[in-house]
């Protein structure tokens, strides 16, 4: 491990500004700020359209208005929206920050939709929005067998590295569009809400960062309005707002979309809040996040989505349930990460699905140990190679469940860590061995300082394959070590193929797994 890892620069406030200087970014104007609401007219879609949680009948579909109106989706089979189904949609207000979302039903399954949004005003009937448009691929029905493709990655805008147009900005979400992948896997830290902007960073080789910088963005998110402005900064960059408009998201949230490493039940001791109190800031934090971006906004945050018969995706919400950070040493099987319900329904899903690869989207790894400061642990593992402690007694129930349950085709994908990698977990290296043998891909980070390697510890038997690094803690998006991967499954073999990919969309591992031969139960599913 580096001496310096990403939470200690965090804890230090290293490459982060208390707030905005005077002047503009590049010298002169003012710094650029969110869209604001405009008291007549036209109303105006001011951060694209997005699409998410795609399934084999069904998308939602976001936009963001200007001001008050009434949101309208067409949807097409054709690029040119001939014929197109209108659906109405909510109200969008300052009730939601202008945001909404509309649930588009009966949809073809496994082909590619293009719809169309508008925003009718409220104060004069017959005025819209000027459209904007995009599209998605839904998910193959139950029975087809087809090519399904995929990239995930998370962590961005984090450590003091935002939208700098002098670097192209984003310019991974251009690499990743290229792919033409079915969906996007954002493997949390969707943004960084305590992680302030400053308008300008000097690189190692004399070069400088500028920064966009909105007033959201010059302090640690607190308020309703400061978590909002998160979403909405991410949102300036074209390259995302591009990708986001032809992609459909898949979210999940860790811990920078409310404040770096938290629990529920957390007291604040960082002197940059004001409110001190994680469940006050965790709310607000999380209706913004479902405000902002295309994800249900209700029933829990932990949900499966499937694929037709190659592909089912587990996407886990380590945050809501998770105990306190300590030594993650105790023996008590109720403590955890996933809590009891969630690590019940993961289990009985897993032992469900007939789907040939069962993906599971763990935003923290599996077996690298993520420090909290001295003495405590962020993550899974806590660095003892023994038998299972901690939360790691959660994840031997999962496995183990698996396993006697003959579930095979198990798949981690993760990110957190700021580094890619390859891990195969083994039970013939393992302390605990009630599992069958599978991989964890790790990969980011998007936009965002590089960090790693960190340790892995040996309970799950994990081997790195592979891995990717920077020789410097915080290396800046400038200089590489950002990193996405892409996942493609073979319709006819149902072989699935892992590339991990740098920012320029560059293939730097490969490994292809073979379609799993089933196996019997030892127990019945539950």
């Amino acid at each position: 491990m580096t001496s310096l890892d990403r939470r200690t620069v965090l804890r230090a406030g290293l490459l982060t500004g208390a707030g905005l200087a005077g002047g503009g970014l590049f010298g002169g104007g003012p710094a650029v700020a969110a869209p604001a609401w405009q008291p007549s007219g036209r109303p105006v879609l001011t951060h694209g359209v997005q699409s998410g949680d795609v399934t084999a009948e069904s998308a939602l579909v976001w936009t963001r208005a200007d001001r008050p109106g009434r949101m309208f989706v067409e949807v097409s089979r054709r690029p040119d929206l001939r014929g197109a189904r209108l659906v109405r949609g909510p109200l969008v207000d300052p009730s939601t920050d202008g945001t909404g979302r509309v649930r588009l039903r009966g949809l073809p399954s496994g082909e590619r939709l293009y719809y169309r949004v508008s925003v009718a005003s409220l104060d004069r009937p017959g005025l819209r929005s000027e459209p904007l448009v995009g599209s998605f691929a839904t998910a193959p029905g139950p029975r087809d067998r087809r090519d399904v493709r995929f990239v995930w990655t998370g962590d961005i805008a984090g450590q003091g590295w935002g939208i700098s147009p002098d670097f192209d900005g984003m310019a991974i979400f251009r690499s990743m569009r290229a792919v033409r992948p079915d969906f996007f896997l954002c493997s949390g830290d969707t943004v960084y809400a305590d992680g302030p902007l400053s308008e300008s960073v000097t690189l190692p080789d004399g070069r400088v960062w500028r920064n966009l910088v909105t007033p959201e963005k010059s302090k640690v998110a607190e308020t309703l309005a400061e978590y909002r402005g998160q979403f909405a900064y991410n949102l300036l960059d074209e390259h995302l707002r591009a990708f986001a408009a032809e992609v459909p998201q898949l979210n999940q949230w860790d811990d920078h979309e409310v404040v770096n490493n938290w629990y529920p039940g957390e007291i604040l001791t960082d002197d940059r809040y004001t409110e001190k109190r994680v469940d006050v800031l965790a709310a607000r934090a999380r209706q913004a996040f479902q405000e902002w971006l295309p994800v249900a906004g209700d029933g829990p945050l932990y949900r499966r989505l499937s694929y037709g018969p190659l592909l089912d995706v587990f996407v886990l919400d380590m945050r809501t349930y998770k105990d306190p950070n300590d030594g993650n040493t105790y023996a008590d099987p109720e403590r955890g990460l996933l809590g009891r319900e969630q690590r019940e329904w993961l289990i009985r899903e897993l032992t469900r699905s007939r789907a040939t690869w069962k993906v599971i989207a763990n935003d923290l790894p599996l077996g690298l140990v993520v420090p909290d400061g001295p003495g405590a642990q962020e993550g899974v593992a806590q660095g003892d190679p023994g038998a299972p402690a901690g939360r790691e007694l959660e994840f031997a129930e999962v496995l183990g469940g698996a396993h006697r349950a003959g579930v095979t085709g198990i798949v981690f994908l993760t990110a957190d860590v700021h580094y890619t990698a390859a891990h195969h977990y083994d039970p013939a290296r393992a302390a605990f061995r009630d599992f069958t043998p599978f991989w964890e891909f790790v990969s980011g980070p998007a936009h965002a300082g590089a960090f790693g390697p960190n340790a892995l510890d040996g309970t799950f038997g994990p081997r790195a394959a592979f891995v990717h690094a920077p020789p410097r803690a915080n290396t800046s998006p400038a200089e590489g070590f950002q990193h996405f991967g892409e996942v493609a499954i073979d319709g006819e073999s149902g072989a699935l193929t892992v590339h991990l990919r740098d920012r320029d969309g560059t293939s730097l591992w490969t490994t292809t797994l073979s379609a799993p031969t089933p196996r019997p139960a030892r127990l019945r599913p539950r």
